[in-house]
């Protein structure tokens, strides 16, 4: 661990003993290391810190350093390294780290502990807990267990440190701090100390007790030159792959997006554009080409994937497929609303500090419209609604490129008019006969096409009447919801 002295010089000017920093002299058994490795992770997620420490070498109550004469490395139980046994009794997702250093001539041994992460760290089966210099059993204090396991709960990837240990100089060469201001239109700090200034305030970076910096999932995500120098979210890059034809067959391109997404989103959205088939306008004045596919439905659904996708599902991320009919966009996770709700629910996402600094970026729209937006743009098109497939551990959209309103599935054309049932609802308006023609672009002659669409739409519960005596051709629906 780099700074070491300059950490025990700092921790030992704390000015007293603390929840989360313990400091001995020579005193020391296995027992009470494995007890206290646990309080002392458990107390740092109270104290809400990143780390805890166990230092030999410094006087409990004046906090001067006298040196020790234990030997960490060295020490055993029984015929066991003191570490093994330790990790053997401890809870799996106990985080420590033996280090040394001499001061002032001075030997002093460190125990650096992370905190605890998903549930609290136990040794032979036991919590612990700081309460002021003791170590207690965490059952005894009902109050702090639940304080606990409420933080622990609400532990967010954005807060987990990706890399420590980091120099300042070096945050600079690790991430693109530059678009951080240019996507906000602050100015450019003109030293070092302003980009830190700002980092720190948006989590992105923490500062070390050793007076090293720490960069975050959040920070490593959003901004990092190269996903592949952070070894937690490196599977979290963007693939890319474009298909012949409109199956998996032959792949005509794939390309891994190694930036992080703020850095590289809208290079990722342009160069899905350029991937994507085009036709001529015949209704332009002027000759121009446009895409089959909804731009602003394919920006949104790249940016949704990214989002909301759940980063504790390891060893996958987000995949944009391109075919000649369709784009299939996956991320990991399912949604956290129910998808029959997907318009008019208010947003949600399990990563909230990386969709509000992605809206303050411009990269996503800030009041949760990016579903209105798909369909809508579908519909402007003439195109079905994007379709949604929920997996144990994944959601795909779909989005289509112009079919014959007799080729569509039907269950696509049922999904499609319940969708348009919600925004018309949304927009203050109804699902008729004569709009729901119009959103597929059908002549007069289709009324009783649609009709019979309707009729199903009934029967399965997607919509319902407003007035279920009024004459047939005049009747008016809203969602089965509202």
């Amino acid at each position: 661990m780099e700074n070491l002295s300059n950490l025990v010089l700092e921790l030992c000017k704390l000015p007293a003993e603390t929840t989360w920093v313990e400091f001995k002299h020579n005193n020391w058994s296995p027992q009470m290391i494995g007890e206290d490795i646990s309080a002392l992770a458990n107390s740092a997620v109270l104290a809400d810190r990143n780390y805890a420490y166990m230092i030999w070498g410094v006087e409990d109550e004046t906090h001067n350093i006298v040196g020790t004469d234990v030997r960490l490395p060295l020490e055993k139980k029984g015929n066991q390294e003191l570490e093994n046994w330790l990790r053997f009794l401890l809870s799996k997702n106990a985080d420590f780290e033996f280090h040394s250093v001499d001061i002032d001539g001075k030997h002093v041994e460190v125990i650096r502990i992370c905190r605890s992460e998903g549930m609290p760290v136990v040794f032979e089966k036991n919590g612990f807990i700081r309460i002021g210099s003791y170590t207690k059993k965490i059952n005894e204090f009902p109050l702090k267990q639940a304080q606990l396991w409420e933080k622990l709960r609400h532990k967010q990837f954005e807060d987990t440190v990706a890399l420590s240990d980091v120099q300042l100089a070096d945050i600079i060469q690790l991430l693109d701090c530059d678009v951080y201001f240019e996507a906000q239109n602050k100015p450019i700090p003109t030293n070092k100390e302003g980009y830190i200034h700002f980092l720190v305030e948006d989590d992105i970076i923490l500062r070390q007790d050793n007076g090293l910096y720490s960069i975050t999932n959040l920070g490593a995500i959003l901004f990092a030159k190269k996903l592949t120098d952070f070894s937690r979210i490196s599977r979290k890059a963007v693939r890319i792959v474009q298909y012949e034809g409109n199956n998996r067959l032959t792949i005509l391109k794939e390309e891994t997006i190694n930036k992080g997404y703020a850095s590289s989103f809208e290079s990722i959205v342009k160069y899905v554009n350029t991937l994507l088939p085009t036709k001529e306008d015949i209704n332009s004045a002027l000759r121009k080409t446009i895409s089959v596919f909804p731009l602003p439905a394919v920006r949104e659904a790249i940016a949704n994937a990214l989002i909301h996708q759940d980063f504790y599902i390891t060893g996958s991320g987000p995949i944009i497929e391109l075919f000649s009919n369709r784009i299939e966009i996956t991320n990991p996770g399912v949604p956290l609303v129910d998808i029959m709700r997907i318009i008019d629910n208010p947003p949600k996402s399990r990563n909230e500090k990386l969709a509000a600094l992605m809206r303050r970026l411009n990269i996503c729209e800030e009041l949760g419209r990016g579903w209105d937006r798909m369909v809508i743009s579908c519909e402007l098109q003439k195109l079905p609604a994007p379709r949604i497939h929920i997996y144990q551990e994944s959601t795909k959209i779909t989005i289509f490129s112009y079919l014959n309103f007799l080729n569509i599935p039907i269950e696509d054309k049922i999904w499609s008019s319940y969708l348009h049932a919600c925004i018309m609802f949304t927009e203050g308006g109804v699902l008729t006969n004569t709009s729901l023609r119009e959103r597929f672009a059908l002549p007069t002659t289709s009324s009783s096409s649609i009709s019979r669409l309707i009729k199903q739409l009934l029967e399965e519960q997607y919509i319902k009447p407003i007035d279920p005596n009024t004459a047939p051709r005049h009747m008016k629906y809203i969602p089965v919801w509202a």
